[in-house]
């Protein structure tokens, strides 16, 4: 049925191509006549114009409204001694009944319509050969183009599911991924810091101190991000109370690094190339890549080091993770059933750079260690001034 709106908006569009479809029958039949020198009497332009007026109801009613139209066509060719033709409201009102109707019903009303679409046409009461099969004709081409249309426009919908079903689905991933980095660096680092708190508790309570700072805060961190995500899963339940906080991006990478060194791994933070503001979306992918990335050296480096390398280049941005922890690869199993560096992390990572067109790198180092290393390409970056050098920040 629709809304009130959308009943008003199919009934304007029913009365354009109702005025339309008279207005051209109305053309054809006076020109025909003058063409014939027969007359074209007002009457005839009464039925013609009240069996485009029909077409109105369409839509609710299309075997009725073939029928008014067959009927008042029927006596406007027994009037009317014009040479044959098939009018337009006619087509209209089958190609309706053929859209919109089984089609043992369309099969029967198309018999019918082709002979009764003939009678009295040329002044001769019963329809000759010649009108059957033009008749029979334009009703092949009418309901066939009808039946294209429908399949057409099934297929449409049936896209247009599937493209909604694989939206769906990228956004499950999507907030699948997030709250794989949310949970393995939040989680993970309230762990260690936890057990810190726990081990100088007794002779450092300053330091046990700091750690649960440390702890509270990536706490916070955590439902905050989360909180996010939900907030994406219930969009449309409630109005939002007020703007989202930012995404994280290439300016929080600080913040990784120390909660890394707070946790207890040694972790070495550069910047190479001018910096500049990157999109979104990319500076989010960097962020995870490299949470994701210090994250797994603490599971499975141990006391190691790790370097965080970011450089800026003209037309892309490189991010490197390295540490010198144990580098061996992990044994050939699903992810599933070992979890380790190659598991569902590096996948979340090969996911979000691939979809900027990008590039990562996730092996064991030569010389010991694990290295993760992705490339983006960006937008390129203005022009520096003459005699700009390239800078190296260390912190």
């Amino acid at each position: 049925m629709g809304t009130r709106a959308e009943r008003l908006e199919w009934t304007r569009n029913d009365a354009l191509i109702a005025v339309g479809a008279a207005a051209i029958d109305l053309t054809g039949f006076s020109l025909t006549a003058q063409a014939d020198r027969t007359p074209f009497t007002v009457t005839t332009a009464l039925l013609l114009v009240l069996a485009a007026l029909t077409l109105l109801f369409r839509r609710p009613h299309p075997v009725l409204v073939l029928t008014a139209v067959l009927a008042l066509g029927l006596v406007a060719n027994v009037l009317s001694s014009a040479s044959p033709h098939f009018g337009l409201a006619l087509a209209i009102a089958l190609f309706t009944v053929a859209h919109r109707c089984r089609p043992a019903v369309v099969a029967v009303l198309s018999l019918v319509a082709a002979p009764l679409a003939a009678v009295g046409l040329g002044g001769v009461l019963l329809p000759t050969g010649w009108n059957l099969l033009a008749n029979a004709f334009a009703c092949v081409l009418v309901v066939g183009a009808a039946v294209i249309t429908k399949r057409w426009q099934r297929e449409v919908e049936a896209n247009r599911l599937l493209l909604a079903d694989r939206a769906v689905a990228e956004e499950r991933r999507r907030i699948a991924r997030e709250l794989h980095d949310i949970v393995a660096h939040h989680i993970t680092t309230m762990q260690l810091m936890a057990g810190g708190a726990r081990a100088n508790l007794a002779h450092d309570p300053d330091a046990a101190r700091e750690a649960l700072v440390i702890l509270e805060d990536s706490g916070r961190m955590a439902l905050g991000e989360m909180r996010q995500l939900l907030d994406v899963l219930r969009a449309g339940e409630e109005a939002e109370c007020g703007p989202p906080a930012p995404q994280p991006g290439t300016a929080d990478l600080q913040r990784l690094v120390t909660e890394s060194r707070l946790a207890g791994m040694d972790t070495e933070f550069t910047v190479h190339g001018t910096v500049r503001p990157l999109p979104p979306t990319v500076a989010l992918t960097v962020f995870r890549v490299v949470q994701e990335a210090l994250t797994n050296a603490r599971k499975h480096a141990g006391n190691a080091g790790a370097r965080v390398r970011l450089t800026y280049r003209p037309r892309e941005v490189a991010v490197e993770v390295c540490d010198d922890g144990p580098g061996e690869a992990p044994p050939r199993r699903s992810p599933a059933r070992h979890p380790g560096r190659g598991g569902y992390g590096l996948i979340g990572m090969r996911e979000r750079v691939a979809l900027h067109g990008g590039t990562l790198e996730a092996a064991p180092r030569e010389d010991g260690g694990f290295r993760v290393a992705a490339r983006l390409p960006v937008p390129a970056a203005a022009e520096a001034p003459d005699g700009a050098r390239r800078e190296e920040h260390r912190r």
